[in-house]
């Protein structure tokens, strides 16, 4: 398969079809949460739009990464939530609405602040040259066409044909590990030569990035008395990032096969300490921990 391919056609079709399963996923009493504790959505979409990539620039500059790397990594704290951090929530025995609900929220801001976002550091680590290529609008268009109008039609098919919906849901679960398999594939390939250099140089900031932020995220859950479950999913919903938006804007947009693997380890390294999460909460330790607090 061509590159060319891979990048204008695989990628848009990786990023629609994870966020059609997405909007598929979602039940309208999952919104409950909008009225009902509207300051803690609030809160949570902030600290994902905000408080993270402060973070993200205090640890690559702390870490000194290269500007291309450094992008890489920016870009994907720009790109919150997404399925996977629902489905390690549900494993994690978090509390999955308030994870949709963030998700969801997050998910149709996105595209209106990632392309900006990404111009200020781009001009920032880069120089400013380097944005003037960028187009900002042109960016917005297509990731709403890709993220949003996807997870608008999901809903749709959930709330109108919800029997038509729990029989394709497994097919399009399937087809977007097909198309993402494909895409982590071609950037493995492209970056053969380069990638244990990139593991070394990127693995301890991102563990790094990715194990604070949880912390964060769960520690802001324990200051405002929230649930044992509300603060793993604030943990996960701050530390799990959408790998494949930030793939799509790298790879696809930028064509940055250097800022795309950056984005790919990410989206690998972000898995261990959550799991690590879902293993704590699963055992007996974390019930121990509950009745003692």
């Amino acid at each position: 398969m061509e590159n060319g391919m891979v990048v204008q056609l695989i990628l848009p079709l990786t990023l629609f079809t994870i966020m059609l399963g997405v909007g598929m996923s979602l039940r309208i009493q999952e919104f409950k949460l909008f009225w009902q504790q509207p300051s803690l959505v609030f809160i949570g979409v902030v600290v994902q739009l905000i408080l993270l990539p402060l973070l993200g620039l205090a640890v690559v500059k702390l870490f000194q990464l290269s500007p291309v790397l450094a992008v890489g990594v920016m870009i994907v704290t720009f790109a919150p939530g997404g399925a996977t951090s629902n489905m390690l929530t549900y494993l994690a025995r978090g509390d999955t609405a308030l994870s949709v609900c963030l998700t969801a929220v997050s998910g149709l801001i996105t595209p209106f602040t990632m392309p900006v976002l990404t111009v200020l550091v781009m001009g920032y680590f880069m120089g400013e040259s380097k944005t003037i290529e960028f187009p900002i609008f042109l960016t917005v268009i297509k990731l709403i066409v890709m993220s949003v109008i996807p997870v608008v039609i999901g809903v749709c098919i959930q709330r109108f044909w919800p029997e038509f919906c729990k029989r394709i849901e497994r097919f399009v679960k399937i087809l977007a590990c097909f198309f993402l398999i494909m895409v982590v594939f071609y950037i493995v390939k492209t970056n053969w030569e380069q990638l244990p250099v990139l593991l070394t140089e990127l693995g301890p900031s991102i563990l790094s990035l990715i194990i604070i932020a949880m912390s964060i995220g769960y520690f802001i859950a324990w200051k405002m008395s929230l649930s044992a479950e509300q603060g793993v999913t604030m943990s996960m919903e701050v530390g799990i990032q959408n790998a494949a938006i930030a793939l799509m804007m790298t790879g696809g947009i930028l064509q940055n096969s250097e800022m795309a693997a950056s984005a790919l380890i990410y989206g690998v390294l972000m898995n261990i300490p959550a799991f690590m999460l879902v293993i704590y909460t699963n055992s007996g330790l974390s019930s121990v921990m509950k009745q003692s607090g």
